[in-house]
């Protein structure tokens, strides 16, 4: 009879024991679901300032570029692109940004063609703004995918992953750059 008591006794703690591994590996897992989400909300943040910029460099830039006309409007157009992607999935987001900041280093490059634009303080004021939000948004990104990373590691890893399955936690998505200038920042012409 002892021999059964000890077997429930350690059947019992033993129980206890997975079942604070559960909530632990549960808690873990809900907390670096709501660091990724927070850590997406501060690149959400720096691409809507980023985006608003927009309006108004191409108002600056039309006074100066009038042959590129083409640019421009691809410009607005893939600012309205990222607008429809907004609560689009972050990999779909990220293609669409990736156009926006591919139009906006096309403006920056012909802005080279024009002396004058280039002295102008408006353009100037809104290529420094453009540059310090790039580089917030690398960090943000760099922040994000560094949240992500501690998610999919913890939803693929063995025993939170058997929580993971159980509760729905899915791996998050990177948000990656399909091509690396997308990260640069405008050049800065003093």
């Amino acid at each position: 009879m002892a021999g059964v008591e000890a077997w429930m006794w350690w059947a019992g703690a033993l129980a206890v024991a997975v079942g604070i591994a559960g909530v632990y590996c549960y808690n873990r897992l809900v907390f670096n679901r709501h660091r990724v989400a927070e850590a997406w909300s501060g690149i959400d943040v720096q691409l809507k300032r980023r985006s608003s910029l927009v309006p108004s460099l191409v108002t600056c830039v039309k006074l100066y570029m009038a042959h590129e006309r083409d640019t421009l409007e691809s410009l607005v157009q893939q600012r309205a692109n990222v607008g429809h992607h907004e609560s689009d999935p972050v990999n779909v987001r990220g293609l669409a940004e990736g156009q926006l900041s591919n139009a906006l280093l096309r403006v920056f490059a012909l802005a080279e063609s024009y002396p004058q634009l280039k002295a102008d303080a408006n353009f100037l004021a809104l290529q420094k703004s453009l540059s310090e939000l790039e580089e917030q948004i690398q960090m943000a990104r760099r922040y994000y995918n560094g949240a992500v990373r501690e998610l999919n590691i913890q939803v693929e890893s063995v025993p939170s992953n058997l929580v993971a399955r159980a509760f729905g936690f899915a791996p998050a998505a990177y948000f990656a750059l399909g091509d690396a200038r997308e990260g640069q920042s405008p050049a800065l012409e003093l």
